[in-house]
């Protein structure tokens, strides 16, 4: 079995030793020491409470160990503060009593499986967070969460059938010229090549 790479960030000592102590005899973990933090799969990220500085503090541990993705104990979190923890980096969440060893190892395995491990009431309020950013935010707009407009997902998803320019403007009552030009901003936006490079970053993307 392969032990996972982590490295452990504490906003204190004593909870940096904590839960060193904790994973450090867990055959499935590999705690990293100081210079080896390059080598991180996963970074656990222990705080006493999230602050409007936490978002920051994740991005400094993401800007030194690229590859690893982070997983957040705290005591307690808000619901505002969910969504910028996640745009952070944040994979996996965990409340500090809920932090056993058990449960640690858990979440550490899920997030090295470029999993996401959140506490279901935790995550049923992302949802719904999200759910009003929707709703409220981007749907007026014409916009959701791929920063793609409802025109452009028709027309990619057409292009990904195989309709040619004059099929998909009749299907979305476009014009042939309205369509080239959707077609165009994406791949400018993107920086593609052509039409099949569109279709294909933004299938292989989930874009659409």
């Amino acid at each position: 079995m392969d032990r996972i790479p982590v490295c452990i960030h504490a906003d204190d000592p004593i909870s940096q030793l904590g839960v060193t102590a904790e994973l450090r005899p867990r055959p499935e973990v590999r705690v990293l020491g100081t210079d080896e933090t390059d080598e991180a799969r996963v970074a656990v990220v222990v705080t006493g409470a999230v602050t409007e500085e936490t978002p920051q503090v994740l991005r400094s541990v993401t800007a030194r160990m690229s590859e690893a993705r982070l997983v957040l104990v705290t005591p307690e979190i808000e619901e505002s503060d969910l969504v910028p923890v996640v745009e952070a980096g944040v994979v996996g969440v965990v409340r500090r009593r809920d932090a056993t060893a058990e449960r640690l190892v858990t979440v550490l395995r899920s997030a090295a499986a470029g999993e996401g491990a959140v506490p279901p009431d935790l995550l049923g309020r992302l949802l719904d967070q999200v759910g009003r950013v929707q709703r409220q935010v981007l749907a007026p707009r014409g916009l959701n969460f791929n920063n793609l407009t409802e025109r452009e997902i028709q027309v990619l998803r057409l292009a990904a059938e195989g309709l040619d320019t004059a099929e998909i403007a009749a299907a979305v009552a476009y014009s042939a010229r309205t369509v080239k030009q959707v077609l165009h901003d994406f791949q400018m936006r993107f920086q593609l090549r052509n039409r099949c490079h569109a279709v294909a970053y933004a299938t292989r993307n989930g874009l659409i």
